[in-house]
């Protein structure tokens, strides 16, 4: 029987990579895959999934008005599919993860979810919610904190590094996303208040984005 997969993780833990491999495994054994990711950071002219790493692949966009089953049943009508791929799953309406239940359930094609569990102010997406729910399999793709704990939360940042712990949900602009473990997302955000400290301020130190974090003090 085919199932419904969910791969979470925070933000720069590879996701995108682990996709393309997965579908590039089937390619290579003369199977059919199809690939979707969200139409809300791209461009309609770019269609495709691409990793920090360079590696990219073609891919279908979704918004939330397309009804995933529809379109995967009449691809089959085309020709056959091995399995389907979803990236930034954490964008997938509630209904539309019932409709790649069904595409498992009923057309009998595995299908499997890459996305992030919970968004910057540490609560779930709508998308996410629903495939921590009802997939058959869930699986944590392990990323790292600064302090070199599992990273489970992530941070948005403006431009000159101060964390934001306002605004909406998605957010399309110049905002930089940190990934951290939940004690030092719990600090960063203000949750565990340090007394006397401002916002908080991240700076990279290298090309390699090593992570620093400083704090602005008032005086008293």
């Amino acid at each position: 029987m085919a199932k419904l997969y969910f791969s979470y993780a925070a933000m720069n833990a590879g996701k995108s990579t682990i996709l393309l491999q997965a579908s590039h495994n089937y390619q290579e054994r003369g199977m059919q895959t199809l690939l979707y990711t969200s139409s809300l950071y791209a461009e309609m002219d770019k269609r495709s999934i691409t990793s920090r790493i360079g590696v990219t692949a073609p891919a279908e966009l979704y918004d939330s008005q397309l009804d995933l089953f529809e379109q995967v049943s009449k691809r089959l009508e085309k020709g056959p599919l091995h399995c389907i791929f979803v990236d930034e799953a954490q964008f997938l309406t509630r209904e539309q993860v019932w409709q790649l239940a069904r595409i498992a359930d009923r057309l009998g094609l595995p299908v499997m979810c890459y996305g992030l569990r919970t968004d910057f102010q540490g609560n779930l997406f709508a998308g996410s919610s629903e495939l921590l729910a009802i997939a058959d399999v869930l699986r944590e793709v392990r990323t790292i904190c600064e302090c070199g704990s599992k990273a489970t939360m992530v941070v948005r940042m403006d431009e000159r590094g101060n964390v934001l712990t306002q605004g909406d949900q998605v957010a399309i602009g110049k905002d930089i996303y940190v990934s951290l473990c939940r004690k030092h997302w719990e600090e960063q955000t203000g949750r565990w208040p340090v007394a006397g400290a401002n916002s908080p301020k991240f700076s990279f130190s290298n090309k390699e984005d090593t992570l620093t974090t400083t704090r602005k003090r008032t005086a008293g």
